[in-house]
């Protein structure tokens, strides 16, 4: 593959002559890296560029240099040691000599940021303020400053978080702490200072917002009422601040907040599925309205038993609210027993109430794969449907194969909804099947210029098979140094390297915020050359006119992947693009929820493949790149194997568990493109599109040949028993995963059926 080699600036500090040299070309031939070399004696300081670091992929940077104490001005600079040096030293001894001289003259160092940082994250702040003299200088300086500050801000002398906000105030984390700040006094009723410092900030979130109110609630002036401007945070499922709770209860006191209004949240949240949440609001009504905590808990032991019973006082709002609560938890698990039971109770409501209660039911269909769920939504016909109902409308439709129901389903959205992507290519689809050639055609021509899932399948329709065409930025040697000897530009790089991700984002984002398409290019050339590949990705796809998809579908660990993909009989471009999904290229990312590495392996997955590869189980090297993409398509052989070899399942499984992916079959043979729409969780079905849409990308990055999107698709055969493919995981596992080391023959993460990333969890 191609990599563009750059010239970036050199800043190297002054330890005397000889020691240090500028940054040169690589030579040598001790590690190929691609096309270059890097020779034992030639070091990179941590965060320092090599010339050409992704020639055929390979990432050049040395990772033993994590846990240097490396000076903390030498950004961008290739450190060579002297020849006599090389000779006797390894790598990592040579780092560390390196590192002693920085200490040994005084100069902040890495390893005294890092302490700083583990000081703040434990809260001790009499470590952090030991540390901070010693990061005079460093170039994240800024951080230790905010850390000081962020760990006393509720006694802090304003004066002082003011000259913070002054001397930092094109940086992001000036904003960062005016927001906290903000927050910290209204937590305090300081309402005076927070008036000066309100105007000030850069965004309003809820809990702001609230605060907000708060503040001018003790200021009202006649006629005012400033929190009808928070009214609209009432009206969600989902918990908010404790800042709101007293503007909504001066809103209930002034009737502002009405019963009907209490009743309105009580179904977002039960739909939602937050049942306690909803418990709770209803406690905000008047004690005649109020259901009992008992009500309540005889629903919660047994919904589907007390919705059957129907016991309930249907002319009194609030018990019919209960029923529908009742219904509402029923279908949310079986909702054929169900649609079964509110059959017999739902001529007792008024119509308002009962098209509510076929709503639930349908939606719950719908997003269960029910084939009855297309009519029970004609049963709804008349209630007001929220954005994923909708949606839901149009994929029971698919599912059921009524192209007219789909066409008038996308039809009823908003214009803002039914113009995206997904309605347009169905809408597209539903009026070609319709007989309306003309009117799919137009809007197959339109999608067809995009660059995403759907427009290669707008394409493919109108009988093309395009690739989008790179128009490629050659930076100006010039502007590249200028844009490296960036203050803040700088402040990313180390960052990164210093596993400070959130933050490294925050100071690119500032970076490339309004830049035109070249400087866009320019700055992902950047990143790209620096082993950014994930702000390398991201700035690239903001593009608006002029695209460089090598840019956006970069080929590092070239050499890893495509030996693991040949290993395991895979697709290099399938292969590519799910990487490409779950990490990004970085390679040594950990997820919340603990998954490592290129392809964001669980360990416990990772244990019982390394078992079933002969691999060392004992020590799981996940971080490193060419040990992870040899697990990670191991288990992606595994699934394919499982589900008929088709690429959307084993997508499916990669991300949601195999069990699922299989369960999501149809009873009859279904499109591959209408089994991806109809993809119960979100995170799951845009995950599938986008490693599909990847592949199509990386074949083309790698002269691979075409393969249409269509033909990815497929068409996925009927479900079979879901529990074969179960048992037969089940069976591995038994024989391949140690119970007590991985957690137990219950846990899910210790069997590969379990997803090796991480578990998406089911929306509402």
């Amino acid at each position: 593959m191609i990599s563009q080699s750059l010239s970036l600036p050199i800043t190297t500090p002054t330890l005397g002559a000889g020691f240090l040299r500028a940054m040169t070309p690589f030579r040598g031939s001790d590690e190929r890296c691609g096309a270059g070399t890097l020779r034992s004696d030639e070091v990179y300081h941590r965060g320092a560029v090599p010339t050409s670091p992704t020639i055929r992929g390979k990432d050049c940077r040395i990772r033993s240099a994590r846990k240097d104490l490396s000076h903390p001005n030498a950004s961008l600079t290739m450190l060579r040691m002297p020849a006599p040096f090389s000779s006797t030293f390894t790598r990592s001894a040579a780092i560390l000599a390196l590192c002693l001289s920085f200490a040994a003259f005084g100069q902040p160092t890495d390893g005294d940021f890092a302490a700083a940082r583990d000081a703040y994250r434990a809260g001790d702040s009499a470590r952090l303020e030991r540390l901070a003299p010693r990061l005079k200088g460093h170039l994240l300086e800024p951080y230790v400053a905010y850390w000081r500050l962020r760990l006393k801000l509720d006694d802090a002398d304003p004066s002082t978080v003011r000259a913070f906000l002054e001397r930092y105030a094109d940086m992001p984390l000036a904003d960062r702490l005016r927001g906290e700040w903000l927050k910290s006094l209204g937590k305090r009723g300081a309402w005076e200072l927070f008036a000066v410092e309100y105007p000030a900030r850069a965004a309003d979130d809820v809990e702001l917002a609230c605060y907000a109110a708060q503040f001018q609630l003790q200021r009202k002036r006649e006629g005012d009422n400033p929190a009808l401007e928070v009214r609209r945070f009432w009206f969600s499922g989902h918990e908010q601040p404790e800042s709101c709770q007293p503007i909504f209860a001066t809103l209930l006191a002034q009737g502002v907040l009405s019963t009907r209004d209490v009743w309105a949240r009580f179904r977002l949240a039960h739909e939602a599925g937050n049942f306690r949440l909803a418990a709770r609001i209803v406690a905000e009504l008047p004690a005649p309205e109020r259901p009992s905590l008992r009500e309540f808990q005889r629903i919660d032991r047994g919904a589907r038993v007390t919705l059957v019973k129907g016991e309930f006082r249907w002319t009194a709002q609030s018990d019919r609210e209960l029923a529908l609560y009742a219904l509402d938890r029923v279908a949310q698990t079986d909702v054929t027993a169900a649609h079964d039971a509110w059959a017999k109770w739902r001529v007792r409501l008024p119509e308002a109430d009962r098209l509510y209660g076929n709503l639930l039911v349908a939606y719950s269909a719908a997003r269960q794969l029910v084939p009855a769920a297309s009519d029970w939504y004609r049963e709804a016909e008349g209630a007001a449907l929220n954005e994923a109902q909708r949606a839901w409308r149009v994929r029971a439709a698919l599912r059921a194969g009524n192209w007219a129901e789909v066409g008038q389903a996308i039809d009823a959205m908003p214009t803002d909804e039914a113009l995206e992507p997904a309605w347009r290519y169905w809408k597209a689809r539903s009026l070609r099947a319709l007989g309306h050639d003309a009117d799919a055609t137009r809007l197959y021509g339109s999608l067809a210029t995009e660059q995403h899932f759907y427009a290669f399948l707008a394409a493919e329709a109108l009988g093309a098979s395009v690739m989008p065409i790179s128009e490629p930025l050659t930076p100006e040697p010039a502007a590249l140094t200028a844009f490296a000897a960036r203050e803040a530009v700088q402040r990313v790089v180390r960052l990164s390297a210093l596993d400070l991700r959130p933050d490294a984002q925050r100071e690119w984002v500032a970076v490339v915020r309004g830049l035109d398409d070249d400087g866009l290019l320019l700055a992902a050339t950047f990143a790209q050359s620096n082993g950014l590949y994930d702000r390398s990705i991201n700035t690239a796809e903001r593009t608006r006119r002029r695209h460089d998809f090598a840019l956006r579908y970069p080929t590092p660990f070239e050499t890893e992947i495509e030996a693991a993909a040949r290993d395991n009989g895979l697709d290099p471009a399938l292969v590519f693009g799910l990487v490409r999904q779950e990490s990004r290229f970085v390679s040594d990312i950990v997820s919340g929820a603990g998954a490592v590495g290129l392809m964001q392996l669980m360990p416990p997955t990772a244990r019982w493949v390394a078992r079933k590869t002969g691999a060392d189980a004992r020590s799981l090297r996940l971080d490193n790149p060419a040990f992870n993409v040899r697990l990670g398509a191991y288990y992606l052989r595994y699934v394919l194997g499982k589900l008929d070899g088709e690429p959307v399942l084993a997508a499916a499984a990669y991300n949601a568990g195999p069990g699922r992916a299989q369960a999501w079959r149809g009873n009859a043979p279904l499109e591959g493109a209408i089994y991806v729409e109809t993809i119960p969780f979100n995170e799951t079905r845009d995950y599938v599109k986008k490693v599909l849409a990847n592949a199509m990308f990386y074949q083309a990055r790698l002269g691979a040949r075409y393969v249409a999107l269509h033909d990815r698709l497929g068409v996925i055969t009927p479900r079979g028993a879901a529990a074969d493919i179960e048992k037969s995981v089940e069976k591995s596992a038994e024989k391949s995963v140690d119970p007590a080391a991985d957690g137990g023959a219950d846990s899910s993460a210790a069997v590969p059926d379990a997803s090796p990333t991480e578990r998406p969890e089911p929306e509402r």
